[in-house]
C-alpha cells in the first residue's frame, strides 16, 4: 500500500480544479491599458475585443466564477477531511502492527479495508474532477453564448465588417489602432443586459 501522505496528496488533487476557471481571466491590469476610451470605430471597420479583459469585467462571468470557486472549495474541504481520516487510520494500523497488537489475520483484513478506502477516495477525487471540469465547460459556454447573442444585436447598430477575438494566449491582433478596440463598449452593454436579466429573475 502507498504511503498515507502520498495518498492524501493524490486525493487533494481536485483542489486544482478551481484554478482552471482562473485561466479565463487575465492578470490584473494586463489588458486594460490598451482599451479605447474614445469614440467607437465607424461602421465597416474591422474591430477587436480583448476577451481576457472582457471576462474580467463581465459581471455574469464573475458571478458564475465565484459560484464555481465556492463549489470547488466545498469539494476540497470534504476531500481533505476524508483524506486526513484515512491517514490517521493508516498510521494507527501501522502502529498496531509494529507493537504486535493485532494478529496477522487481523492486520491483513485491515489492510484490505484500507486499500478499499484508498481506491474509493481516489475514485471520488477523479469523479469530482470530472464534475468540476464539466461545470467549467458549461460556465464558459454560457458566457460565450451570451456574448455571441449580444454581439448579433450590437452589430446590427454598429455595422462592423469583422469583430476579432484577441487574448493574451491567442492574440490574432498584433498591432491595431486603439479606437478599433470595442471591449469597453461591449462590456458595458453586456453588463446592462445581465443586470436586466438578474432583475427579471428576482421578480
Amino acid at each position: 500500500m502507498k504511503n498515507a501522505s502520498l495518498i492524501l496528496n493524490s486525493v487533494l488533487a481536485v483542489a486544482v480544479v478551481v484554478l482552471y476557471v482562473l485561466y479565463f481571466t487575465s492578470k490584473p491590469g494586463s489588458s486594460s491599458s490598451s482599451q479605447s476610451q474614445g469614440t467607437v470605430a465607424p461602421a465597416g471597420s474591422i474591430v477587436y475585443i480583448q476577451i481576457d479583459s472582457l471576462m474580467n469585467q463581465y459581471d455574469m462571468f464573475n458571478d458564475l466564477k465565484s459560484e464555481l470557486e465556492s463549489k470547488a472549495q466545498v469539494i476540497q474541504d470534504d476531500l481533505s477531511k476524508k483524506g486526513r481520516a484515512f491517514e490517521r487510520d493508516y498510521k494507527d494500523w501501522e502502529a498496531k502492527i509494529q507493537k504486535g497488537l493485532v494478529t496477522r489475520a487481523q492486520a491483513e483484513t485491515q489492510q484490505q479495508q484500507l486499500a478499499m478506502r484508498q481506491q474509493e477516495l481516489q475514485n471520488l477525487s477523479q469523479q469530482k474532477q470530472m464534475e468540476m471540469a464539466e461545470e467549467e465547460r458549461v460556465l464558459v459556454n454560457k458566457v460565450m453564448e451570451s456574448l455571441h447573442t449580444y454581439l448579433k444585436v450590437y452589430n446590427k447598430e454598429k455595422n462592423f465588417s469583422v469583430i476579432i477575438n484577441s487574448s493574451a494566449t491567442m492574440n490574432t491582433v498584433l498591432q491595431a489602432d486603439s479606437t478599433l478596440n470595442i471591449t469597453s463598449d461591449v462590456v458595458a452593454g453586456l453588463n446592462d443586459e445581465y443586470i436586466k436579466t438578474k432583475s427579471k429573475g428576482t421578480k
